[in-house]
């Protein structure tokens, strides 16, 4: 079953479970009402109860779920609000007028020559709105919904840019410290005299490391064998620096060729391991890097310096907020006292983080976060007329139905509801559609030309 099937199958069992508590519930509370001991009279109300339940909440909820498949509610908002108007007005006045056919005319015996006449023409309009009204707060709530998610998945690209780009000039720092360089040139000042040749390879490896930190920097994950290579590359440096007082084991092959890590987090790693370890001939590091339950791990023996102070573990921690950000599992920190273990997650893809491609910086931003505001007041506006009218028409027609005076705020808020909506999608009856836009410019045109 495919991701999106199994979204729409889910969200139905739920739509099903909410039915059935609603039949419940309104079966319950109109058998109190209408005193329905009998066992006849009260399976009549939970057979409306259902009908009205299942029906038409559970109709709607399909459709509702269905449109938000096909139309992105943020990418395709006239596509999905135009559908929606169109299945939801349709599919609710047949739903309505079935239910109000068999209710009254197949079981209650009434003529079905009236069915549009008096008191029956009321009940269908009475129904009709008020399901449509409950059908706009659905839709409408599925849109807040959607635009919350999308504001979320919006803040978190802020987010993961802000930490990469703070991961990755941490990481630069970290790799072309001041230390590390200097001891580099020491040894390499010292090869040259004593060994000229091992001097050539010590600066070829050098140059490979920072090659590599130039090549990678720039993206967000790399394939796991490029990193352990380049670990391997370093660890050589290492311990051609150290000689016999750092050992390290790195595997030659890997499971799968499209595991992938966050680049140079092995690097620091094992500078980590150098720098808060004691290295010498009598108490060698021992660094060992496997692959196990789908993580990388890089395990070191534990022989802290004495004068290093306590770490501050920028370090780790940047590391962590890099996964945390495109991935749900967690970097994992193993300290057993004898070994220092870091589980760095093994991803498949970039396609399957939250990571996006696409460039934050765009100014079409900020004219759909302005046109969401507006779709928002929109939605209450229309919500409000959904649910206020037709209690209206009920009160005008139960006090005094010789005088309906509720065509009136009837008419005149829906023809407000109409305004609003053209100005929504900036669209002006005189002045046509994006008047402003095409007026700025042409101002601005105008003012260009005597300059």
């Amino acid at each position: 079953m495919k991701p999106s099937s199994k979204i729409m199958f889910k969200s139905f069992k739920s739509d099903v479970w909410i039915c059935l508590k609603l039949t419940i519930v309104f079966g319950i509370v109109f058998t109190l009402i209408n005193q329905a001991f009998t066992l006849k009279e009260a399976g009549l109300v939970f057979l409306f109860s259902g009908m009205y339940s299942f029906i038409l909440g559970l109709g709607n909820g399909i459709i509702n779920d269905y449109l938000s498949a096909k139309w992105d509610w943020v990418t395709q908002t006239n596509q999905r609000v135009w559908w929606g108007i169109i299945a939801t007005v349709i599919y609710t006045i047949v739903a309505v007028l079935g239910i109000h056919y068999i209710q009254y005319f197949v079981i209650f015996s009434n003529k079905i020559e009236n069915f549009f006449t008096g008191q029956f023409l009321w009940m269908h309009l009475f129904a009709i709105i008020l399901s449509l009204g409950i059908a706009a707060f659905f839709h409408a709530k599925g849109f807040i919904v959607n635009w919350k998610k999308s504001i979320k998945q919006e803040t978190t690209q802020h987010e993961i840019v802000a930490k990469t780009e703070t991961a990755k000039f941490e990481t630069l720092k970290s790799q072309i410290d001041p230390h590390f360089l200097f001891n580099s040139l020491n040894v390499l000042t010292s090869l040259i005299s004593e060994n000229p040749k091992q001097a050539e390879k010590f600066t070829t490896k050098l140059s490979k490391v920072y090659r590599y930190v130039l090549e990678q920097r720039n993206k967000e994950l790399v394939p796991i064998q490029e990193e352990l290579q380049f670990a391997k590359t370093y660890m050589e440096l290492l311990q051609m620096r150290f000689e016999e007082a750092v050992k390290f084991t790195i595997p030659e092959e890997v499971s799968n060729f499209e595991l992938k890590i966050v680049p140079l987090s092995l690097q620091l790693l094992l500078e980590n391991a150098v720098k808060h370890n004691v290295v010498s001939a009598s108490k060698p590091l021992e660094i060992r890097i496997f692959e196990e339950d789908g993580f990388l791990k890089i395990q070191n023996n534990i022989n802290p310096k004495e004068a290093i102070g306590k770490s501050t573990k920028v370090g780790l921690r940047n590391i962590a907020d890099r996964y945390g950000l495109i991935t749900d599992r967690n970097v994992q920190i193993i300290n057993n006292n004898k070994t220092f273990t870091v589980c760095l997650p093994l991803l498949i893809d970039i396609k399957n983080s939250i990571m996006g491609t696409k460039s934050l910086e765009n100014s079409n931003y900020v004219k759909a976060v302005e046109r969401v505001e507006k779709l928002k007041e929109f939605y209450q506006n229309l919500v409000s007329y959904c649910i206020v009218v037709p209690f209206l028409i009920f009160i005008n027609l139960k006090t005094y139905s010789r005088f309906q005076w509720f065509w009136f705020p009837m008419i005149g808020w829906g023809i407000g509801l109409v305004f609003h909506y053209l100005e929504v999608n900036n669209y002006n009856l005189f002045l046509g559609k994006n008047w402003e836009e095409r007026k700025i410019k042409e101002l601005m045109e105008e003012e260009e030309k005597y300059k």
